[in-house]
This record gives C-alpha cells, structure tokens and sequence, in this order.
C-alpha cells in the first residue's frame, strides 16, 4: 500500500493532501500546513501535517519545487529529504513529512497556508546481500540514526 495520511492532531489544521498536478507528474506536491515567515539565513521546518504508508523497500525522495529557488530564493536545507518505509507511525512524531527550508536571498520571505513548497517522488531500493541493519526499529526521524556512528 502506498498513501497519504492525516496526523490525527492536525486534522483540524486541514492538511492538503498531495497530489500529482498532471497525468506525467511524477512528484506529489506537498504543502505548508500553515503560514510560515522565513527571515534570511534562516532555516524553518515547514510542517505538512501528513504521513506517508508505503511499501518496505520504497522511500519517498523529498525535492524543491524548482519554482522554490528561483522566484522565493528557498532552498531545501537537507537538499533531497529521504523518508523511509519505517518512518510511519514512529513514535516520537507518526512519521510526520517535515521540509527544512533555507532562506539563501536577502530578504524575509512568506510561504502560505496551503502553498506547495517540495514533491515527494517514491522510488523503490535494493539492499546488499550481506545487509545487516544497525537497528530492527526506528523510534524517530530526522538525524535519529545519527547516535549510532
């Protein structure tokens, strides 16, 4: 199964859910939950009120939209966000799509409740055949694998 979800304690924020914009869109357009202000050389989590339920050897790849950059000066901090398969449901957030965006221009910019910010493409992965995972289980998202380099 490959779906969108509703974090159930922003349902009444009414999350948009993605969607393709065209039948050869291959990005699901993900948007800000909520007016956001992003001063220059700062970074926000854009939050989206959303999680996604896809299959275990699929990731969703998370990009810009490329009107990002050139008309708002916004760039992805994390450049290409990767949400796995295992990132639903976690506990410390349900899986909840966040965007870190960095305001590289000079001046202070505002994204809109509803504004398409990112798109979320999903690919499926292959693994080695030695593979041996450092953890069965994930308890967060970003950066949370970090603590076991």
């Amino acid at each position: 199964m490959r779906k969108f979800h509703v974090i159930e304690a922003f349902r009444n924020d009414q999350p948009v859910l993605p969607m393709r914009q065209t039948l050869g869109s291959g990005g699901y357009d993900l948007a800000s939950l909520y007016e956001v202000t992003i001063k220059p050389n700062e970074i926000v989590m854009i939050q989206t009120g959303l999680k996604v339920e896809m299959p275990k050897n699929e990731v969703m790849l998370v990009f810009p939209r490329s009107s990002l950059g050139l008309k708002k000066r916004l760039m992805m901090a994390n450049n290409v966000g990767v949400i796995d398969s295992d990132y639903f449901n976690t506990p410390s957030n349900e899986g909840h799509i966040m965007i870190p965006l960095y305001n590289f221009g000079q001046e202070t910019v505002t994204i809109n409740k509803g504004e398409r910010v990112a798109q979320g493409i999903f690919t499926s992965y292959e693994t080695t055949t030695d593979d041996q995972p450092l953890n069965l289980n994930r308890f967060g998202g970003f950066g949370s694998t970090d603590s076991n380099l």
